[in-house]
């Protein structure tokens, strides 16, 4: 701990000391390192797009898990957390559960599409047309959720820490597009690994050192407020009960379409993928449960946010800087400085694959296949990186785009996006992939059909005037604002699902009455599906030692760096903090220099 007293905490108006901006240098640094190791990695767009099917599981799990979430996290979902206690974690316990149905099923499924972009394999499912279509649509929707998460980003740190809040959206967003622009999908999966590493020590140390701070296990039960081990106060239960199974419902379709199944296209087979996914799975249950004590005691250490000065700025949304009130009162110094890492190593993961998936759907849906039918892979390569850095200067204007919009709730942004806008594009590629019998117009209309249905459920009001979510669900009115929020979000959800579900699987009786050379070309698709993919089919088997040794040598280094703050001066709680912090990046990091020194020697003696 600070020397501050434990019993009366306090935020000191220079919140990062210099060691602090010293370790969010190195952290910068060491990210431009990865982009720049793995530049000469890719000499093909496969290699560039999903690392040329190579990739082993533990790294597809790492790039499933950071991809799922963002900084929001730690600001939107930490919000809910201080307000209503241990409710967020339906949320992420409906992640675990949806990457549990990858690892059942769709992950393998979606690996064996044998594609480099999952657009493609819209292509082979449906119609040319229909990968424009969802082109077309998944571009502009891909940089806004990552703007979304950019300017959260910015929002908290500048709010918190005085940091210019353009200057830190273009900060990030600059290292980001290095890593994607130089490399690729390689540096964007090594990225996640390591920042995965990263944020789950960090965020295992600021619990500790947040349960510390009241007492302990003990301390912290005894001085929850009532209610924040059940449901908080969110609203009446039939409201919460809607919410929590709209999530799971939600997750479920989220997570098990083609669209996120860029996640295992690099997997080196579709079993890596299964256990990449079961991987993810694991994470998502363990992490959240550490994720949101820090808030937690944030209620308990301050009970009205919205009076500590470092957070004055955020108004009525003080409470979305719970997380990082919590980590300024209890940290160490040089441990606040990995903490505001930990931030951006979630939302640049979600941004640097995020964005090398829209550069390969325009670069292998559109300029190749359209534009540029007879190009070379090297100029394929040089416009892919070009378009790289387009994208990312979108998602930038897009962060500041929202960062415009004056009293922006982040938690009511996401949900209301996810089940207003993402589970349209969803629903026809979930059942797309397990269900064939279908004429080549149902993965488009379904969309159209999902988003009529979207914007209805979001203006009942508008349409069939006041009180109608109350008639609708026969619930006494008032609704509370806070009631509303998720009944809109929930409705959402179920009503994409009931809507997409009749008119997708109701096209089937258009089936028998396509061209035999489309029903052909569906067969072949599904056939696909049920072939298992042979990592030595792709060369897959040659890459495993590589990865050992690059990612151990990557862990070792920067876990040594880590180690090295330990001679910060700080109280031997804060050092034990870094030694636990260092030696668990750094240990893993050295066990992977072993396995890759086994895996290259039995590759020689084979």
């Amino acid at each position: 701990l600070t020397t501050r007293s434990r019993a009366r905490p306090g935020l000191p108006a220079n919140m990062l000391s210099p060691y602090d901006y010293a370790v969010i240098a190195v952290y910068f640094l060491f990210l431009l390192t990865i982009g720049s190791v793995f530049h000469r990695s890719n000499k093909s767009t496969s290699e560039f797009f999903r690392g040329g099917g190579k990739v082993l599981w533990w790294i597809v799990g790492a790039t499933a898990f950071m991809t799922q979430f963002s900084a929001w996290t730690f600001t939107g979902a930490a919000s809910k957390a201080y307000d209503n206690g241990f409710l967020v974690l339906a949320i992420y316990a409906s992640n675990a559960l949806a990457f549990f149905l990858n690892y059942l099923g769709a992950a393998p499924r979606l690996r064996r599409m044998r594609v480099i972009t999952t657009f493609e394999g819209i292509r082979q499912r449906w119609s040319r047309g229909n990968e424009q279509f969802f082109t077309w649509i998944q571009l502009p929707t891909g940089i806004l959720l990552a703007g979304i998460a950019l300017n959260g980003l910015g929002v908290i740190l500048s709010a918190v820490f005085g940091l210019d809040i353009q200057l830190t959206m273009i900060a990030a967003g600059l290292i980001v597009i290095f890593m994607a622009a130089f490399g690729g999908a390689w540096a964007a999966a090594a990225g996640d690994f390591m920042q995965m590493l990263v944020l789950m020590a960090v965020t295992t140390a600021a619990a500790f050192l947040a349960l510390h701070q009241v007492g302990g296990v003990s301390g912290f039960m005894a001085k929850l407020p009532e209610g924040s081990l059940v449901w908080g106060q969110p609203g009446r239960s039939s409201v919460v009960v809607f919410w929590i199974l709209a999530l799971i419902f939600g997750q479920a379709v989220t997570v098990n379409n083609m669209s996120d199944g860029y996640r295992y296209l690099c997997a080196k087979d579709d079993r890596h993928a299964g256990r990449g996914a079961l991987l993810a799975t694991a994470l998502f249950v363990v992490g959240p449960l550490l994720w949101f004590i820090p808030p937690m005691v944030g209620k308990i250490l301050f009970p009205d946010l919205s009076v500590v000065p470092a957070l004055k700025q955020l108004g009525a949304q003080a409470s979305e800087g719970a997380y990082l009130a919590v980590g300024i009162a209890t940290m160490p110094k040089g441990m606040l400085g990995l903490m505001v890492t930990s931030l951006f190593a979630a939302t640049i993961s979600n941004m640097d694959t995020g964005l090398n998936k829209n550069t390969g759907i325009f670069i292998r849906s559109f300029y190749h296949p359209l534009l540029r039918p007879l190009a070379s892979d090297r100029e394929l390569m040089v416009a892919s990186r070009v378009a790289t850095v387009g994208f990312g200067l979108m998602t930038v204007l897009a962060a500041f785009m929202f960062n415009s919009m004056a009293g922006l709730s982040l938690f009511q942004l996401m949900q209301n996006f996810a089940s207003l806008v993402s589970m349209p594009i969803a629903m026809p590629l979930l059942w797309g992939i397990f269900y064939k019998k279908t004429p080549p117009w149902s993965g488009w209309s379904t969309v159209v059909v999902c988003l009529f249905t979207s914007l209805i459920v979001g203006n009942l009001t508008t349409f069939f005037g006041p009180g109608a979510y109350a008639r609708l669900l026969a619930f006494a009115p008032p609704i509370a604002q806070v009631e509303h929020a998720s009944i809109v979000f929930s409705l959402g959800v179920f009503a994409n699902i009931v809507v997409g579900s009749l008119w997708f699987f109701g096209s089937s009786l258009w089936y028998r009455r396509q061209p035999e050379e489309y029903r052909a070309g569906v067969e072949a698709f599904f056939l696909k599906l049920r072939t298992p993919v042979a990592a030595a089919e792709e060369g897959g088997g040659n890459a495993d030692h590589t990865q050992y040794r690059t990612l151990g040598l990557l862990c070792t280094c920067y876990g040594g760096f880590i180690l090295l703050l330990i001679l910060i001066p700080n109280p031997p709680i804060g050092r034990l903090a870094f030694l636990f912090v260092g030696g668990t990046i750094g240990g893993i990091g050295l066990w992977l220099l072993r396995q890759g020194r086994k895996k290259a020697a039995l590759l020689q003696s084979n």
